[in-house]
């Protein structure tokens, strides 16, 4: 069993077994030697709070689509830890909100299906109660810093539109970067159970904060690295405090605006574009072999990572074909001009575009973009960076016709290099580090999403303080408590089954009685 479970569950059991005595209690006093029915301890557990869920809807506006998440917890943990679950996630159709920049008023419509959808899962008498977050990311954070109008107008759309539901909305805002990358750190550790507040109550005494993860994020238009450094007391400009159940948590955080997935291609486009002969035929090492397709030059170009690259002669509308090579080398080799590893000027603590950061130290879970694309190479969990490479190679060798089965089969190959040079060159993995890294979509069935993290944060259901009264047991007394009411519950349950039997004991002598 888990070590996080046991005061749990040690818990419940001496609360079932109080309550189900008082109902064996009730039953012998009344002669009630029938089938065994002990209502009152369902009435009991309603009181207790185990019938009486809560929710929380958090929607997660990408740059490339919008997904809406939905939360249950029992009342009775509201402040507690451990106990939020995701029951429901649904994708909105089409693309990001940051795309309806020229017509804010119809990103409403693709809402619909999946509110729909929530209204079905949370009881119609708890929607008036149920709080609805939206939280915008990069796609958002660069509309506002390319048209902050449009930016404004799109939130104040979707205000109107979940003014006019049944639920509680909360309000729609552009998170930060950091904000981003701490709430996803947050949902990581939460997820494994680092957080669960019994836990640390139990182990206090022996030991300070538990060992958490880090956290990587690779969306479409940023990625995110967060973790606690090995010096934590040494001074980095992205280093935020945490304070979770009284513990405090330096925890290093950056967010790379333009290194999201999407944003990255983009600028790998306007790379090749720069880079080739003629501007209206490109060859493309990071697509498929045989594969051809033309893009309005504003697709890449349009962008405001794009737009040192943007050409002199700049025409929105203008085509380009670009033809794909399925060249691996070619490709890596384009690649590693995004990032700017000359700027840090060989400092160790400055991997690259000249930003600081610590060592990265200790296990990391990987999710989002970072996941889907070692799925797309036939990859999971831990692996070795020779595998990575190996799997890298052969999915970049490989034909259209080969590779076109897959969804967004044409930008595995390049985010699988873009991958490699951020975690090897970027945040300094190496072959011997590489293991420490877990590519993970969700922990049980809740998603690994920065979402879980900023519901917690807003609802205050990870207090900064701890709210158990500490008493001053040494770890020796504690042990022999704990083993104490192990061994009370145990007995607990032994004298359950023997009340059970004396029940139907007396229930087969009263029958044998009649018959005689």
């Amino acid at each position: 069993m888990p070590k996080h479970l046991t005061l749990e569950l040690i818990s419940l059991v001496n609360i079932l077994c109080i309550h189900f005595l008082k109902c064996l209690m009730v039953q012998r006093s009344t002669a009630a030697y029938g089938p065994l029915s002990c209502h009152c301890l369902f009435l009991d557990l309603m009181l207790l709070g185990f019938f009486s869920p809560q929710y929380g809807i958090v929607l997660d506006a990408g740059s490339s689509r919008t997904t809406v998440y939905v939360y249950e917890w029992p009342a009775e943990k509201e402040n507690d830890t451990g106990v939020v679950s995701q029951t429901f996630k649904c994708n909105v159709k089409g693309p990001g909100i940051s795309s309806y920049e020229s017509n804010p008023g119809a990103l409403a419509k693709p809402f619909d299906d999946c509110l729909n959808k929530v209204k079905e899962r949370i009881p119609v008498h708890l929607h008036k109660n149920t709080s609805v977050y939206l939280g915008a990311t990069a796609g958002m954070r660069l509309l506002r810093l390319q048209n902050e109008t449009a930016a404004n107008e799109v939130l104040a759309s979707i205000q109107n539109y979940f003014r006019a539901q049944p639920f509680e909305f909360r309000g729609a805002e552009i998170i930060t970067g950091p904000e981003e990358g701490v709430y996803g750190w947050i949902t990581a550790n939460y997820l494994m159970g680092n957080f669960l507040e019994n836990f640390h109550f139990a182990l206090k005494y022996i030991t300070g904060p538990f060992v958490t993860m880090g956290a990587l994020d690779l969306g479409g238009a940023s990625t995110q690295i967060s973790f606690i450094p090995e010096d934590s007391q040494e001074n980095f400009n992205s280093t935020l405090q945490v304070k979770l159940y009284g513990y405090n948590y330096n925890v290093y955080t950056h967010s790379f605006q333009c290194y999201g997935r999407d944003e990255a291609e983009k600028r790998l486009l306007a790379l090749l574009l720069q880079k080739s002969n003629t501007s209206s035929n490109v060859d493309n090492p990071c697509y498929p072999q045989n594969y051809n397709t033309v893009l309005m030059i504003k697709y890449f170009s349009g962008s405001l990572c794009t737009q040192s690259l943007r050409p002199a002669n700049y025409y929105p509308n203008q085509l380009v074909n670009f033809h794909g090579t399925g060249d691996p080398g070619l490709c890596q080799e384009m690649v590693s001009l995004l990032f700017n590893f000359t700027a840090c000027r060989d400092r160790e603590d400055c991997p690259f575009n000249g930003i600081h950061q610590p060592k990265a130290k200790g296990n990391f879970v990987a999710f989002s973009g970072f996941y889907y694309t070692i799925n797309a190479l036939n990859l999971s969990g831990h692996f070795s960076l020779a595998e990575f490479n190996s799997s890298m190679w052969f999915f970049c060798s490989q034909n259209w016709a080969q590779v076109s089965r897959l969804v967004f089969c044409l930008s595995y190959c390049f985010s699988a290099n873009f991958i490699y040079y951020l975690l090897v060159y970027g945040y300094n993995f190496n072959a011997e580090t590489w293991p420490q890294i877990h590519f993970q979509k969700e922990v049980g069935n809740s998603s690994i999403a920065w979402s879980l993290g900023y519901m917690l944060s807003l609802t205050n259901m990870i207090p900064a303080e701890g709210k158990l009264i500490q008493l001053p047991l040494k770890p020796a007394l504690f042990a022999g408590l704990l083993v104490f009411l192990t061994a009370m519950a145990l007995l607990c349950l032994l004298f359950l089954v023997y009340l059970l039997s004396g029940v139907q004991q007396r229930k087969h002598g009263q029958i044998g009685h009649f018959a005689w």
